[in-house]
């Protein structure tokens, strides 16, 4: 238990802090010339910046806007991705083969090269970073609603439903997406840690939160001039990014292997 319990705390951990952070009493932005690169003592338990801002300070607003990206990409690819991957795989035909060409042609480009372009059209930006990595994020789990659709529409409580002259819209809502969930959660929770490197990725490259919004990734792009006086701007940040990251992809383990239905048999 020891081995899901750190990561569960750790999770707990930046979920409080993302949700609390804004109403903290933070000085993200504020400069203190005399502190800068300052290292860790006492005082300031992570040290201060290039621009002598607290380093803790601004780690933990960082871990508002990671959560803040993480939620809504999730929350939009799922249920874009979902709804797509359903219709897709209940229909059929021609329908079904424009979608999963659609796919197809998302598929054929690398997500996160793809992410980089979108945001150097759409320009810098929490928001703009959302949009990008929402329809990047949505295929996979399209793909995943399609094939567990077109699995289940052949079971028997579904043909007994249709036999019975259910509606399309009650059969899908109460006898397909219900059965999609769990498949569809464990998809989601390995889809975090992407998301969080991925925002991390864009911030680094100047592509997403821009200053003096506090991100992970713009904090190790910043600190990456001082890797040798100031290590601390970016072993911060750094393994704040390793810690969640890890944490839930051990957890996705765990509720994948909790949910697997042939794993309880043996």
């Amino acid at each position: 238990m020891l081995k899901y319990l750190i990561p569960s705390i750790i999770l707990i951990i930046w979920l409080l802090l993302a949700i609390l952070g804004p109403w903290l009493p933070l000085e993200p932005n504020y400069i203190i010339l005399p502190n800068i690169l300052q290292p860790p003592s006492l005082s300031e338990w992570l040290g201060y910046d290039d621009l002598g801002r607290p380093i803790l300070d601004r780690l933990i607003m960082g871990a508002s806007t990671s959560f803040f990206v993480a939620f809504w990409v999730i929350f939009v690819s799922v249920t874009l991705g979902t709804l797509i991957g359903t219709i897709s795989g209940w229909l059929g035909g021609y329908i079904d083969l424009i979608i999963v060409r659609i796919m197809d042609v998302f598929l054929a480009f690398p997500g996160i090269l793809l992410a980089i372009a979108l945001s150097g059209i759409l320009g810098p930006g929490i928001e703009n970073v959302v949009f990008a990595l929402s329809i990047v994020g949505w295929v996979g789990f399209a793909r995943l609603a399609r094939a567990q659709t077109l699995s289940l529409k052949r079971r028997e409580h579904v043909l007994a439903a249709i036999a019975l002259g259910a509606r399309t819209g009650r059969i899908l809502r109460y006898h397909v997406i219900p059965l999609l969930l769990a498949p569809l959660i464990i998809e989601a929770t390995f889809g975090i840690a992407g998301i969080v490197i991925a925002e991390a990725g864009l911030s680094f490259l100047g592509l997403g939160v821009q200053p003096p919004a506090a991100s992970w990734g713009s904090m190790i792009r910043d600190g990456t001039r001082y890797m040798l006086v100031a290590p601390h701007m970016v072993l911060a940040p750094g393994l704040a990014l390793l810690l969640v990251v890890l944490s839930v992809n051990i957890l996705g383990d765990k509720l994948r292997d909790h949910l697997d239905v042939k794993s309880h048999e043996r």
